[in-house]
């Protein structure tokens, strides 16, 4: 016998916006890869003041991103911009004014509101099926776009009034599978962790994160297909005009 819903939770990137999807975009714009850009801006400001090779800035950028992602599958923390820069500066053996330091994090914050992620198909329409049955919350975990910018990207699509709930990474200070993302959603959406169902494409973070706190997990593989055939979900979600029916079977 099903158990009873009462708050549906889900991931964002791969899972509502199509990550990377906004490449295809910048380089009809003319524009370089985001991975480009960004230390391309770092060598910019810098050089304001005093030269510096970019293959030092490319080696400094590449130890930083793998001290993150150390930090964010070893503890579930996701530093803010404004931390990845400072580690960043610090292996330069360099310092921005605080005026200029604030601009370039909030370059690299918002060069995904500047070109814009696609949906994934079909999420608007399941967002409007199960608006009303269900509590909605988003748990995120934010790399370069925070918390604010997610919300922006959220409002642009018209998505964002079907949520009552959010968890970012960079505001709340831990990332999935932390069960601190599952119990807020669970106190502030008035539900018991058991009543949550949390969708998302990540094995790891979307579907072991919520069984470790006795909630459920649907794997959505349409962006990508991490799961595998050896996933643990709950269900599997292959298109998002299935989304009311898997939640009702779920129940039943």
């Amino acid at each position: 016998m099903g158990k009873p819903i009462k708050t549906v939770s889900f991931d964002l990137w791969d899972t509502v916006f199509i990550d990377d999807s906004d490449e295809p975009k910048r380089a009809a714009a003319g524009l370089p890869p985001k991975s480009i850009q960004r230390r391309q801006l770092v060598q910019q400001f810098l050089e304001r003041h005093t030269p510096v090779s970019r293959e030092l800035i490319d080696r400094c950028y590449d130890t930083t991103d793998a001290a993150f992602r150390e930090v964010w599958y070893g503890q579930n923390v996701t530093w803010p911009v404004r931390v990845r820069l400072g580690v960043l500066l610090q292996g330069l053996g360099r310092k921005l004014p605080e005026n200029e330091l604030a601009e370039l994090v909030r370059l690299h914050e918002d060069m995904e509101l500047e070109v814009k992620p696609d949906l994934l198909p079909g999420v608007g329409e399941a967002l409007e099926s199960i608006k009303g049955k269900y509590k909605l919350a988003v748990i995120s975990d934010a790399i370069f776009s925070p918390g604010r910018a997610l919300r922006e990207l959220l409002q642009h699509y018209g998505l964002l009034h079907y949520f009552d709930y959010f968890v970012f990474s960079d505001e709340v200070g831990y990332s999935k599978p932390d069960p601190r993302a599952f119990h807020a959603v669970a106190k502030n959406t008035g539900c018991t962790l058991a009543e949550i169902v949390h969708l998302g494409d990540r094995e790891a973070k979307d579907i072991a994160g919520p069984h470790a706190v006795g909630a459920r997990g649907i794997l959505v593989p349409i962006a990508k297909d991490r799961g595998g055939p050896n996933s643990k979900a709950d269900a599997v979600c292959r298109d998002f005009r299935d989304l009311s029916k898997i939640l009702q079977e779920l129940e039943a």
